[in-house]
């Protein structure tokens, strides 16, 4: 018997790798000569670096670059050597999440520390890319990555424009003769999973602008100065066009990235899944285990879960989820190729109980050890 194991965090509790394992002993219980491949698993936002650093034999690199106020920061990301593949969570360097409410202006926060840590990949033998773009601070159009990969993006007196969105003001001219000589060669997987364009009512400016802490009037600036950024972006590079789903991710760094490299927008899940190789494991495999901390609508929406029962129906493979928790809606996912799923609280707790390693480790074992026992007087 063979079973392929790919289940995403459970936050707070597991690791990917960890819920994996989980999982496997379960399964021993009951199928001691089973053969049993636990694939790391994550949809491109937080928890990819580790998942996959963790699941490919990779690396972790720690870099001091610039954070989203313009302040050294410590950062990570993740290097698959024999892939030369770097993995990167934008998040890490220039997310959200590293500022208070009060921090929060994104006229002032910057990419710059994104670009940092490629350059940093580049200088260690990377050319391969996966770069996760959610949970951005910034709006600045890309343009603090740009400039700090050695794009010149100047004022009418020919200096570099400011940090933060508020560059986009003074911009004048594009110049990539001091670009680095290595970005030729590199190939960017962007996971992006919203479908904004750079401008307008559905642009980055109106939409994620207020989270980001930016006014009204913030907003109706930050837009014209991007639309204007795209114009004089389209004058020397022709294939621009701001007009792409997902442009305006991230603050229009979806834009910088299909403008100014070579790079694809993809579906996080779909860059994963494609990354660990996942198909050459379901070809022969008996049955298919996925699962995450919580199913529920966003999951039958095509979160991590759903990806891996939408590869396994391609092979007619019967998928068995589990979860933390489940919610009502988490029957939608029956339609998404999940055939059953089950949730691994076995008692009634407290959510600190629930999720505390062991206990959760312990949970999803003896439900997974019951559910094969199942699935044995089946056969």
């Amino acid at each position: 018997m063979k079973v392929v194991v790919a289940i995403d965090s459970l936050k707070g509790s597991l690791s990917s790798l960890e819920a994996g394992n989980a999982i496997k002993q379960g399964i021993k219980r009951v199928y001691q000569d089973a053969k049993i491949i636990v694939k790391p698993l994550a949809d491109g936002g937080e928890g990819t670096v580790e998942a996959l650093v963790s699941g490919m034999n990779g690396k972790i690199e720690t870099v001091v670059a610039t954070g989203p106020l313009g302040d050294k920061i410590e950062s990570s990301y993740g290097i698959i050597p024999e892939k030369r593949l770097a993995i990167m969570e934008m998040a890490s360097i220039a997310g959200i999440t590293l500022l208070s409410l009060k921090q929060r202006n994104p006229l002032y926060t910057t990419t710059y520390g994104l670009g940092e840590m490629i350059k940093d990949a580049i200088s260690k033998g990377c050319n391969n890319f996966i770069i996760g773009i959610g949970g951005s601070a910034t709006n600045d159009g890309g343009i603090g990555m740009l400039q700090a990969l050695g794009f010149d993006l100047l004022d009418k007196d020919g200096n570099q424009v400011p940090l933060g969105a508020r560059g986009l003001k003074d911009l004048v001219k594009i110049d990539d003769k001091n670009v680095l000589p290595e970005l030729k060669k590199c190939q960017f997987k962007i996971a992006c999973d919203v479908t904004n364009v750079l401008c307008g009512e559905n642009g980055c400016s109106v939409v994620f602008g207020p989270q980001k802490g930016a006014t009204s009037q913030m907003i109706k600036d930050m837009d014209q100065w991007l639309y204007n950024f795209a114009n004089l972006a389209k004058k020397k590079y022709p294939h621009s066009d701001a007009l792409v789903p997902g442009t305006g991710a991230a603050g229009g760094l979806g834009f910088a990235f299909l403008t100014f490299v070579k790079a694809t927008l993809e579906s996080g899940i779909d860059i994963i899944l494609e990354t660990i190789d996942l198909k050459s494991d379901l070809k022969d495999a008996d049955v298919v285990v996925t699962g995450e901390g919580c199913l529920d609508r966003q999951s039958a929406m095509g979160k991590a879960p759903v990806g891996v029962a939408k590869m396994a129906k391609l092979y007619n493979k019967p998928v068995i989820a589990f979860a933390g928790s489940v919610t009502k809606e988490a029957k939608l996912c029956n339609q998404e190729g999940i055939d059953a799923y089950f949730p691994i609280i076995r008692n009634i707790t407290t959510l600190q109980e629930a999720m505390a390693k062991e206990n959760a480790k312990n949970n999803l074992t003896d439900t997974v050890e019951q559910v094969f026992r199942l699935w044995k007087i089946k056969q």
